[in-house]
């Protein structure tokens, strides 16, 4: 934009020089009477820009301009107005220099600067609006299976939840039968009714309103009602548990405290330690099993994704932990290391 304004002013500028250089010529043939000379010089102008023409003792002889700071350049910039400076050394009709001088080049920067970042937002919104649609049509395949799997986990569970109920209560009347058999019966009934409940809470979305609990009472009750599914692995378990109260939905808490406590069962090895710690709202979930390798730990939070084919579920027992902190402001931390177990650390908003 400057170099346009720069030719621009130039050629108005050698314009005016050969206007200058014509009326001289004529004068010396004294094909003219006496005329005013600076008249002249205020009425030639033709262009939108300011003039001034100069001696060459560079003071004016009709000018525009308030001030021209130097006359040896033939075009500079100084606060934002451009000047241009045409000399003419034969000095016709005492003019030596024909300066110009342009107002206005702010003003057009700061259009072009509005102007360009508007072409550019409004390229960033095209971009957005077609990356969304993009996004959307090449995501619909994924989209389509998740729903699809959930509609099958839905059917599925839904088909499940009658044999199991059966198969506890027939439990509970059974007597006469080898103890053994009886636990093994009890701890494969419970484990099935474990992951069905956490199948259900996924699906239905798990809306029941809060209320105020304690949360100490709540692990003592799920760690019993999973005591054969402990038996089964021959595994301890250790608690430290300190009377905390929390408001939120009970069947949340026993989504939260199911999954974490059969996280730690199924990544156990058999007669390893669990350890539950609840104290000042910060509840402790240790095992000493296989651990996970630092790479997966972003992964296993995610729906449907299994760290271990051999031991894990369906992939969504520690989705549903994190959805329920992330619902109910629990800060939800986990340090591990492979071969050496896990901790899973949630921490409960304190109640006002």
């Amino acid at each position: 934009m400057k170099s346009a304004m720069k030719f621009e002013m130039m050629y108005q500028a050698r314009n005016l020089s050969s206007e200058i250089i014509m009326k001289a010529m004529k004068k010396e043939k004294n094909e003219l009477k006496p005329f005013n000379k600076t008249n002249f010089l205020k009425n030639l102008k033709h262009c939108r820009f300011q003039a001034g023409y100069y001696n060459t003792n560079k003071e004016p002889i009709y000018t525009e301009i308030e001030k021209v700071d130097k006359f040896d350049t033939d075009f500079f910039v100084k606060d934002m107005k451009c000047y241009t400076v045409t000399e003419d050394a034969s000095q016709h009709l005492g003019v030596r220099y024909i300066v110009l001088k342009e107002n206005d080049l702010a003003e057009t920067l700061t259009a072009l600067r509005i102007k360009i970042i508007g072409y550019l937002v409004f390229s960033f919104i095209l971009m957005g609006i077609v990356g969304y649609f993009l996004g959307r049509l090449f995501l619909q395949p994924v989209r389509e299976q998740i729903e699809s799997l959930d509609k099958f986990i839905s059917d599925t569970t839904h088909e499940l939840n009658t044999p199991i109920s059966a198969i506890l209560m027939t439990i509970q009347s059974l007597r006469g039968i080898d103890d053994k058999k009886m636990k093994r019966l009890e701890a494969s009934a419970k484990r099935l009714s474990t992951m069905y409940g956490s199948l259900t809470y996924r699906l239905e979305g798990g809306v029941d309103p809060s209320e105020e609990l304690c949360l100490a009472s709540i692990i003592e009750e799920r760690v019993e009602f999973i005591k054969e599914l402990i038996d089964s692995k021959r595994l301890k378990v250790v608690w430290e548990l300190e009377s905390t109260k929390i408001i939120m939905p009970k069947r949340s808490v026993y989504r939260l405290i199911d999954n974490l406590i059969s996280n730690a069962i199924k990544y156990s090895d058999i007669g390893d330690t669990i350890t539950v710690t609840l104290k000042d709202n910060i509840l402790e979930v240790k095992d000493t099993g296989i651990g996970i390798d630092e790479k997966m730990q972003e992964d296993i939070f995610r729906r449907y994704y299994r760290a271990n084919e051999e031991r894990g579920g369906f992939g969504i027992g520690l989705s549903i932990v994190l959805d329920i902190c992330k619902k109910y402001k629990i800060k939800l931390g986990l340090e591990s290391k492979k071969g050496e177990g896990s901790i899973f650390k949630l921490t409960f908003p304190k109640i006002k």
